[in-house]
């Protein structure tokens, strides 16, 4: 079957579907997102692109963007970063504190709360300016300089970034962030911001299914054993203490965020994005997991 007819077949299954989720309400501006909102953008390396629903709505990636922050960290540091934050499924939730402690401030990967403030720490000692630097890296990745920071979503972050000044304080007392603990949260908290839509952000991630390069141009980004690992975390720790789930329901490389968006990635193929709000227990789009599940079911396409 056509790729764009199993779209529609999908968008046309869950539109109506009952979605058991939530927002996530711990982030006051989160809470305001239309829970209703459904999209979902296909694009193959071959240059195939379809997309439904919001497909072209942007909402905040949240999550989504450590891939990115840890794919600029690897490139500028390389193996060094490893020290520092473990390749390990945490196995406990994403701003647990329990585990960083018993494993003296290393945090198991790059994708929980703790792993992604490290790699944060570490971009701040390498770039320039790194609130400008790297959003021009991740808008070069996506092909499109209208990507953009959203301050009311940092700002609201911020005010209720408890737990995660808990974390870093505890990283820092095992010597484990080197930079300023407010400019290091400030970053963190602003690259969580980005906005992107479905489409801009299926675009981005063909980076990941290309071997580090950038389709379009063919521009090497990271190598091909970066991209490999890269899709390798994702693969076991993109989503939260749901990722062996996600792993046996879709069967795809991808990263998840609390603003109800997923991207996911099939190394050789295609990326897709899918965002609803409304998440699931362990902070992962309800629908947006479904989508994905009948997209590799359908199609027959995940790399198992």
């Amino acid at each position: 079957m056509e790729l764009k007819q199993i779209l529609q077949d999908i968008y046309t299954e869950l539109a109506d579907k009952n979605d058991k989720g939530q927002v996530a309400s711990y982030i006051p501006e989160l809470a305001n997102i239309n829970p209703n909102k459904f999209g979902i953008h296909y694009i193959s390396l071959e240059g195939n692109s379809y997309g439904l629903g919001d497909h072209q709505e942007k909402f905040s990636c949240q999550s989504i963007i450590k891939v990115l922050s840890l794919c600029l960290a690897i490139k500028n540091e390389g193996v060094k970063i490893w020290k520092r934050v473990g390749v390990e499924p945490s196995g406990t939730p994403f701003n647990s504190l329990v585990q960083l402690e018993y494993e003296h401030g290393i945090p198991r990967n790059p994708f929980i709360n703790a792993g992604a403030i490290v790699i944060c720490d570490i971009l701040l000692s390498q770039l320039e300016n790194p609130k400008d630097d790297f959003l021009a890296f991740v808008q070069k990745l996506a092909l499109n300089s209208n990507i953009n920071y959203n301050p009311k979503i940092s700002a609201s972050e911020k005010a209720h970034g408890y737990r995660n000044a808990a974390l870093i304080n505890m990283m820092k007392s095992f010597d484990n962030i080197e930079n300023s603990i407010d400019d290091v949260l400030d970053f963190y908290y602003d690259i969580c911001s980005i906005e992107m839509t479905c489409e801009e952000l299926a675009q981005t991630f063909l980076l990941f299914a290309n071997n580090g390069c950038i389709p379009n141009s063919n521009e090497r980004i990271i190598t091909t054993s970066q991209s490999k690992r890269i899709n390798a975390i994702m693969q076991c720790c993109g989503f939260y203490d749901e990722a062996g789930e996600f792993s046996f329901k879709v069967g795809l490389p991808g990263k998840s965020g609390v603003g109800g968006g997923i991207v996911a990635i099939h190394p050789g193929k295609y990326a897709v994005a899918v965002w609803s709000p409304r998440l699931n227990k362990k902070g992962n789009s309800y629908k947006g997991i479904l989508a994905l599940e009948l997209l590799t079911t359908k199609s027959e396409l995940s790399i198992f």
